[in-house]
């Protein structure tokens, strides 16, 4: 929850002499301007006169990224291991910061931790940008005594973590895209081009074929009632986007039938399984217990089915069993090459290590899953574009080619 102090705060863009005589700038988020001269004082910065100015809020900067996030913490642990301390970092990582929305953020964090929060804390009062995971990592990095390694382990988490996503939105954006833009093709044909046709073949008396008659008929609706196409299709979209904010069933069921999808099944199955030992074996690093660490896995699997499996993974763990024997019970979820590797680790004590290797052998079947997606789609999407486009456009040619014929003849 904000504090009363972080309400108040505001951006200030500045520009000084620093003391080799070279003229800076940049933006800083404070109670007021006098904070900001104070600030700019104690980094050996003179503020021009008249050029410290508070931002118009409706100006601020680009939305926030989960890259903006992991960049900053890894900005983060390298002042920290520079031996610059935390404070002082966050002015040198939010001043040189291209997105005033990042500055702000990073000294909205800064003014909690000098008002004498932890971190972690100050991070949790952001729960837009940082997450549960995130928060706790951490927190285990504070009260370890370890938190430049941590921050580092959460930049290469979250950069993981979204390059994985990246790779699933494009296997399915591409197809997507064609799809959409061969709608519309079909649509500006039936609507504009076979009218104009039409028009000419009835000039010529003749009887058309029966394809072009059909093509013929689809314009004729399309261009009367084509409109009830358009609020079916906006109607079954809302109604499938709002039953999935709202309904966790039919979530439930929609994850479940991605995982059955002969296509794409085996790329859900493995950024599941790469998402799960990711982020456990960032956990078990970090030092959070396994049966604490389990509830941010299980949050992090970006799949229901996965997520209810892991938390009964927990209640087992948290009885009393192993984390190999409660993963061998659903051998339908978690490939055996996870099963046995999670088992060598709980032998030898290297656990993170042997899930780290099970993360990135299964990062690198999405990455093969995703252009093996990509290769089988192309053809099958070039197939649809002539059926459906090239379809078209011969029903329109054939009556020219039936004349063309009886003159011939």
């Amino acid at each position: 929850m904000a504090t009363a102090k972080e309400s108040t705060m505001s951006s200030f863009s500045w520009e000084g002499t620093n003391k080799q005589g070279k003229t800076v700038k940049g933006v800083k988020t404070a109670a007021s301007i006098d904070a900001v001269k104070a600030e700019l004082r104690k980094q050996g910065v003179t503020a021009k006169p008249g050029k410290i100015k508070k931002q118009n809020k409706k100006t601020r900067g680009k939305k926030i990224t989960p890259n903006d996030i992991a960049v900053f913490s890894r900005q983060l642990a390298t002042m920290m291991k520079a031996g610059v301390p935390l404070v002082q970092s966050f002015d040198i990582v939010g001043g040189g910061h291209s997105n005033p929305s990042m500055t702000e953020l990073i000294m909205k964090i800064k003014a909690s931790v000098e008002g004498g929060n932890t971190l972690a804390t100050a991070m949790g009062e952001h729960p837009l940008y940082f997450d549960d995971l995130f928060v706790n990592l951490v927190d285990a990095g504070e009260q370890s005594g370890a938190l430049e390694t941590l921050l580092e382990k959460v930049a290469t988490y979250k950069e993981k973590t979204e390059l994985l996503k990246k790779k699933i939105k494009k296997a399915m954006t591409y197809p997507i895209s064609v799809l959409v833009v061969a709608m519309v093709v079909s649509v500006i044909l039936l609507v504009f081009v076979v009218p104009t046709f039409s028009e000419m073949f009835e000039s010529f008396g003749s009887e058309l074929p029966a394809f072009t008659q059909m093509v013929v008929h689809m314009s004729e609706w399309m261009t009367s009632d084509g409109w009830i196409l358009g609020v079916i299709g906006v109607t079954v979209f809302v109604a499938f986007t709002e039953t999935k904010k709202r309904s966790r069933k039919f979530n439930e069921n929609l994850d479940k039938m991605y995982l059955k999808m002969p296509i794409i099944s085996g790329l859900v199955h493995s950024s599941a399984v790469a998402r799960f030992a990711r982020t456990l074996a960032t956990m078990f690093a970090a030092g959070v217990p396994l049966v604490d660490a389990m509830d941010s896995v299980a949050g992090a699997s970006g799949n229901i089915v996965y997520k209810k499996a892991i938390l009964a993974i927990r209640d087992e763990i948290a009885q009393g069993s192993t984390l190999q024997s409660s993963l061998s019970q659903r051998t339908d979820l978690f490939p055996n090459m996870l099963i046995q590797m999670v088992g060598i680790g709980e032998e030898s004590g290297a656990l993170d290590a042997m899930l780290s290797k099970v993360a990135e052998y299964f990062e690198a079947a999405v990455d093969d899953a995703v252009e093996n997606l990509t290769t089988l789609m192309e053809p099958l999407i070039m197939s649809f574009l002539a059926v459906v486009i090239g379809g078209l456009v011969i029903a329109m040619y054939l009556p020219i080619f039936k004349m063309g014929e009886v003159v011939g003849n």
